[in-house]
C-alpha cells in the first residue's frame, strides 16, 4: 500500500477552527464528556484525561471508573463528577443522546465548524483510559459501541478491539464518528504485526489503520501522523522527547473529547488536539522543563495556549 504524502498540520490551519465565545455563554452550550476507564490501580488515566476534557473547554465532564475502591471526588479538580462506570453510562439517554442538550450550530460557537448540517451532538465518550482488560471492561466497551455517539477511543479499548473482530464490526457499523488514538505498540497489536514494522512506515501504518477501524485515526509518536476520515494523512509538526511519560497520551484523548463536544467535527478536534498538544509541551520545554515533564503540567499549558490563539 502507498500511502500518500503526508500534509503539516499549521497553526494558521487549526487556529482557524477557533471563535471567542459570547457574553451570554453557559455550560450547555459547550458539550458533555464522559470519561470510561480506571479501572484498579489506573485510577490516574481517566482523571487526567477528564480534566483535560474540562480544561479544554468542555461545559460538564464526567468519569465513570471501573474502581471498586474508586473516589467520589477527585480533589484535584472537584468540577469532575465522578461515577461507577455503568452508572456514567446509564446517564447517557437510550436513544443514544441527551434530549436537553442544546445542539444549535449557533449555540455552539465556541469553536466554528464549517458543514451544511446545522445540528451537533453534545455528548462525546471517551473510552479506554486506564480501563484495563476485565470482563468488566470488555462489557463496558461492547455497551459503549451500541450507542449513537461520537467517540475517543484510547488506550484498553483499542488493545480490545484487536483482540475481537465482533467489536471491530461494530465499531464499523456505527454511524457517529469515531477517533482512535494508536500508540505504535497498540497499532501493532490491531493490523498484528510487530511495532517495528509500525515504525518502519508509519504513514502506510495509519492510512491502514483508518481502514481497518475507519474513522480518524492518530497513530502517535515523533511525528505523529493523523488519518482523518476524508483520506488525507497530515503531520504534526509540534512536541517533543520531554514528552515521552505517563500520562500524555490520556491527556491528548481528552482533548479530542473536549472539542468534539464543542462542535468540531472529528477530525478538526484530532487535528486542533494533536498540534495544541505537542505545541503545549513545545511551550514548557522553552521553560528548560524537559525532563520530567508531566502530563499534568502539559494541560495547563495547552489551556494557556489555547486562550491565546482564541483571542487573536
Amino acid at each position: 500500500m502507498i500511502a500518500p504524502r503526508p500534509t503539516p498540520i499549521t497553526h494558521k490551519q487549526v487556529a482557524a477552527f477557533l471563535k471567542p465565545r459570547p457574553a451570554d455563554s453557559h455550560k450547555g452550550l459547550f458539550g458533555t464528556v464522559t470519561v470510561l476507564g480506571g479501572a484498579h490501580g489506573m485510577l490516574g488515566a481517566a482523571l487526567l484525561a477528564g480534566r483535560a476534557a474540562l480544561q479544554m473547554g468542555a461545559g460538564c465532564v464526567h468519569v465513570g471508573l471501573l474502581a471498586d475502591n474508586a473516589p467520589g471526588v477527585d480533589l484535584m479538580q472537584p468540577e469532575l463528577m465522578l461515577h461507577g462506570a455503568s452508572e456514567a453510562v446509564g446517564r447517557v439517554s437510550p436513544s443514544g443522546r441527551n434530549p436537553t442538550s442544546p445542539r444549535s450550530a449557533h449555540a455552539l460557537v465556541g469553536l466554528r465548524e464549517k458543514t451544511a448540517n446545522p445540528t451537533y451532538p453534545s455528548d462525546v465518550l471517551l473510552i479506554g483510559c486506564g480501563l484495563g482488560q476485565s470482563p468488566a471492561a470488555h462489557k463496558l466497551l461492547y455497551d459503549v459501541l451500541l450507542l449513537d455517539l461520537p467517540l475517543v477511543i484510547d488506550a484498553d479499548a483499542l488493545n480490545l478491539i484487536a483482540q475481537r473482530p465482533d467489536l471491530r464490526g461494530m465499531l464499523h457499523s456505527r454511524q457517529a464518528p469515531h477517533v482512535c488514538t494508536p500508540h505504535p505498540g497498540e497499532a501493532a497489536r490491531l493490523l498484528a504485526c510487530s511495532t517495528a514494522d509500525i515504525q518502519k512506515d508509519r504513514a502506510a501504518a495509519a492510512q491502514k489503520l483508518a481502514i481497518k477501524l475507519g474513522g480518524s485515526v492518530v497513530l502517535k509518536g515523533a511525528g505523529s501522523l493523523c488519518a482523518t476520515s476524508d483520506g488525507e494523512l497530515h503531520l504534526n509538526p509540534t512536541g517533543n522527547p520531554g514528552m515521552s511519560s505517563a500520562g500524555m497520551g490520556d491527556v491528548l484523548a481528552g482533548m479530542i473529547a473536549a472539542f468534539i463536544a464543542q462542535g468540531l467535527s472529528a477530525d478538526r478536534a484530532l487535528l486542533l488536539a494533536v498540534y495544541l498538544h505537542g505545541a503545549a509541551g513545545d511551550e514548557l520545554a522553552k521553560q528548560q522543563a524537559t525532563l520530567g515533564m508531566s502530563a499534568s503540567e502539559v494541560t495547563v499549558w495547552a489551556r494557556w495556549l489555547l486562550n491565546q490563539w482564541i483571542s487573536k
